[in-house]
């Protein structure tokens, strides 16, 4: 390194282009734009699905309500597979379908399941053997933002059993 006669060091002239782009890197000025310009598409892609989660919750609440529905339809009407499809589709504006349809069947309940038996004969247990209308509702959902592993749209199902009299 070069030194002038008085011990300080020499520094190296420079051109005006470089001294201009010297201050440009020193300059925090518009560093916040920057910034938020990068930071965005990230947080974005992280908002955008869990929105999309969300929705897609919410309508599988709605189905799961809509089959709850029909069952109670049955309930309190006995089975009509034509008016419980419709209580089923009438339960929410989503465009829910009854779908298999209805359908009524003899069974004994054992714990959490239903196992199928002749109607009016005793089961393992001792009840009567009951009938059950079971109810399906599904609906098709497109997410809002296309993902690949889920394709275009996915069915949320739902499905409840009643007994009936």
């Amino acid at each position: 390194m070069r030194t002038h006669s008085d011990g300080s060091a020499e520094r190296p002239v420079m051109s005006g282009w470089l001294r201009r782009l010297a201050r440009l890197f020193g300059d925090a000025r518009g560093m916040s734009a920057v910034e938020f310009a990068l930071a965005t598409p990230i947080v974005m892609a992280l908002v955008a699905p869990v929105g999309d989660l969300g929705i897609a919750f919410a309508q599988q609440i709605q189905v799961q309500q809509a089959a709850q529905a029909g069952a109670q339809y049955a309930l309190l009407h006995g089975f009509n597979s034509t008016n419980i499809s419709s209580a089923v589709t009438a339960a929410t504006t989503l465009g829910v379908s009854a779908s298999p349809a209805p359908s009524q069947s003899c069974g004994c309940p054992t714990g959490t399941a239903i196992t199928t038996a002749t109607c009016g004969t005793n089961c393992s247990n001792g009840e009567v053997a009951g009938s059950y209308v079971t109810i399906n509702a599904q609906v098709s959902y497109t997410p809002v933002v296309p993902y690949s592993f889920f394709g275009s749209s996915t069915t949320l199902a739902a499905q409840a059993t009643v007994r009936v009299q």
